[in-house]
């Protein structure tokens, strides 16, 4: 009678002091509930069993709720993989821009190579009339050659520009993925910690039927109850027991799950409760112009729209003619010299400078094809742009909605666990006082579990959903 009169308690206590994000665990998930799963898996994988049933053991973690999990974060955000190759995105954006900025500036190169001519030539052109020289068919030459563009139509200038659009939009992505990041860590590790508390609700029903049994053999023993209540009892034992093996193995998935999310090397234990999200007081469509303003992802996607407009800029300065300063400073070796009178050397040294035009006349079409294809990507870019917009609106409504109502789910769950306690309470004293049924007893218990079970889902659910929500603002920047 003590112990069925206390059967709600540990569960209860358990709910509220190690905390608990059951996605994965129960039928019907969405996509976002496969994720919560990985993360729920790992929080019981990464703690012993005896150690998530322990309510004491729990109360002793307490004090660290959030450190944890922004330990957690840390690490994952030093070596997660995906997001190491979006830094060295945003480091070959970078490079691609001081590759753009240095076409601006002078190139200066060494140019050489040797030439045979069908007939003599001489070595250095004439300075003045009659003066003597050196010919032959084979000459040397090296040059120190310097160029700097002088005109270009704004094509340097559109090119650097798009660069530095698409160096931004790097960075912004960047932090786009370090948020999912975030992200995909937090819901994994309230998911963990939901999925401990599933295994602690199945445990403690688990001994409650252990009880059960030991009470209906007793009662056996009296000859005041059939042995097919005890059959009954050991059916449903057997039930929670196999439940309780397939949920410690999604843990084992889970955990998994989250070690690769967090990368190399990695190695924890989770800790700390699950408490209920605070409600959203802002509205949607506030929430929505602030995502739509600060967004890392709508950022980056601004950023590379204004970099394709400057891309078609480059691309219609194909028409435009193109102004070159040239210099050099060089020397010319004659090779076997044919004629070489007295006195002359054979090298001499070479130096000019001048400003070289090119103006396209015709391409064949090349340059209106170029620009042709640019505009079609800005057409595409900017329907991307509209499609973004339409979803990030898409998911902060659905965030909130998703929020609003786990909290509401919450509050009612929690009320129905009392009332499944307190029946199953009553069932279990009018068994033993011969005044019920072995099935009352057993429905009651898997009411019970059950209730349990839609409390931890509510919790996981509104958890879950208020990350979303951070997530789709943009509002859980690292």
């Amino acid at each position: 009678m003590t112990r069925t009169t206390h059967c709600r308690k540990p569960l209860d206590t358990n709910m509220k002091e190690r905390g608990v994000t059951l996605i994965s665990v129960f039928p019907k998930l969405n996509l976002r509930g496969v994720l919560w799963a990985g993360l729920a898996a790992c929080a019981v994988a990464l703690m012993p069993v005896g150690q998530a049933m322990a309510a004491p053991e729990a109360d002793a973690h307490a004090a660290v709720v959030s450190q944890p999990l922004k330990q957690l974060i840390a690490y994952a955000l030093a070596h997660n993989p995906e997001v190491a190759a979006t830094a060295f995105d945003g480091q070959a954006a970078a490079a691609r821009t001081q590759t753009a900025q240095g076409a601006l500036l002078p190139r200066i190169t060494i140019e050489g190579g040797y030439t045979r001519y069908g007939d003599d030539l001489r070595l250095t052109a004439a300075r003045y009339n009659g003066e003597l020289g050196v010919f032959g068919d084979n000459i040397l030459a090296a040059d120190l050659v310097l160029r700097l563009p002088l005109y270009t139509g704004g094509r340097l200038t559109a090119e650097m520009r798009a660069a530095e659009l698409l160096e931004a939009s790097a960075g912004q992505r960047l932090a786009r993925s370090r948020g999912e990041l975030v992200y995909n860590v937090s819901s994994l590790y309230y998911g963990q910690l939901a999925q401990a508390r599933l295994i602690d609700s199945l445990n403690f029903s688990a001994e409650t039927l252990a009880s059960q049994l030991e009470r209906v053999n007793a009662l056996i023993a009296a000859r005041k109850a059939a042995k097919v209540d005890a059959l009954r009892t050991k059916v449903k034992l057997a039930d929670i027991r196999q439940r309780l093996l397939r949920e410690k193995n999604n843990l084992a998935v889970q955990r998994q799950a989250l070690l690769n999310l967090m990368g190399e090397g990695a190695d924890f234990t989770l800790a700390g409760p699950l408490d209920p999200p605070a409600g959203e007081t802002r509205g949607i469509e506030t929430l929505a112009a602030a995502a739509l303003e600060h967004r890392p992802d709508a950022l980056a996607a601004r950023a590379e729209f204004e970099a394709q407009t400057a891309r078609v800029e480059a691309a219609r300065a194909g028409h435009q003619p193109t102004v070159n300063l040239v210099g050099s400073v060089g020397n010319r070796i004659m090779n076997q010299p044919t004629q070489h009178p007295a006195g002359l050397q054979t090298n001499d040294d070479v130096t000019r400078i001048g400003i070289t035009f090119e103006m396209p006349l015709y391409e064949g079409g090349r340059t209106s094809a170029r620009v042709d294809e640019e505009n079609a990507k800005l057409g595409a870019q900017r329907e991307r742009l509209v499609k973004l917009q339409l979803q990030i609106r898409l998911e902060v409504a659905t965030a909130y909605a998703n929020l609003a109502s786990g909290l509401e789910r919450l509050a009612s769950t929690g009320k129905v666990i009392d009332l499944a306690a307190e029946s199953q309470r009553i069932e279990q004293e009018k068994y033993t006082l011969a005044r019920g049924t072995v099935l009352d007893v057993l429905d009651a218990q898997s009411a019970l579990l059950d209730a349990q079970a839609n409390h931890i889902r509510a919790l996981a659910d509104a958890n879950a959903a208020a990350a979303q929500l951070a997530l789709a603002t943009g509002e859980n920047l690292p």
